[in-house]
């Protein structure tokens, strides 16, 4: 099998200079969105978007901070949060520069597409947390023992918890797709996956615990969508290992 035309052996010190330049490039990206970011944070009331979930479960709707510093200091978290979303593009950018050449022609055709399900994937995680799963966790764990215990919610904590929560969602429905660009290169099939079932379910029962609060219901509410992935993503690399049999077995492939 050939590369592709226009790809070529560059000299390992090459390959360390032009990705240095390129992380330097992302980070100067990052920075300098994250000062738009500043801005975003503040005019549209992202910490407002973030509050509504919790708003009607604390009193008059409002939470507390400790310290002086911790509004500025939640405001630029947030500010960075917002600055690595808007750099997305170009970070794949430059990502897609530094392997483009080291791809074959058909491993860069499913780049595109797996990159805007990517972002589809991500986008749906990111909703099912922020519209279900963190209004169902929060209405859990702040009924549970209010005879005996007051809430004291600050904004530094409940951010934390808020966004740790949505990004893991976010994240883990990017399952399917990992699986298809490693069946792609080649580097997983249908088959393993089938085997090792058994310990991804173990795995996946594990990462829903450490990524979750520590209620049954939260954790269940990521290890049945992350489980259902899973399978998703055996029939996606079933698929993929069909149409590379397939290829194998053409007039054309046979007689190279």
């Amino acid at each position: 099998m050939k590369r592709a035309k226009g790809s070529g052996e560059m000299p390992f010190l090459e390959h360390l200079d032009e990705l240095r330049s390129r992380l330097i490039w992302m980070g100067v990206t990052v920075l300098t969105l994250s000062v738009a970011g500043f801005f975003i944070v503040t005019e549209l009331d992202v910490i407002g978007l973030l509050k509504r979930p919790i708003v009607p479960l604390v009193p008059d709707g409002m939470l507390l901070f400790t310290s002086p510093t911790e509004p500025m200091t939640v405001t630029l978290k947030l500010a960075f949060v917002v600055g690595i979303i808007l750099s997305v593009p170009i970070l794949v950018y430059h990502t897609w520069g530094f392997l483009a050449p080291a791809l074959f022609e058909h491993e860069k055709k499913a780049v595109v597409p797996a990159v805007i399900g990517g972002f589809l994937l991500f986008l749906l995680g990111v909703a099912m947390a922020y519209f279900l799963v963190l209004p169902l966790a929060l209405r859990f764990l702040l009924n549970f023992q209010t005879q005996a215990l007051a809430p004291i919610i600050t904004i530094g904590e409940y951010l934390r918890f808020a966004t740790r929560l949505i990004l893991a969602f976010g994240i883990i429905f990017e399952l399917p797709l990992v699986c298809l660009m490693l069946s792609v290169l080649g580097l997983i099939d249908a088959g393993s996956l089938r085997r090792f079932r058994r310990h991804a379910i173990v795995a996946v029962s594990v990462l829903s615990a450490l990524l979750t609060p520590a209620d049954v219901g939260t954790m269940l509410m990521m290890m049945v969508p992350l489980l259902v992935l899973y399978e998703i993503s055996v029939l996606l690399v079933a698929i993929v290992d069909r149409r590379r049999l397939a290829g194998r077995e053409s007039p054309e492939a046979i007689a190279d």
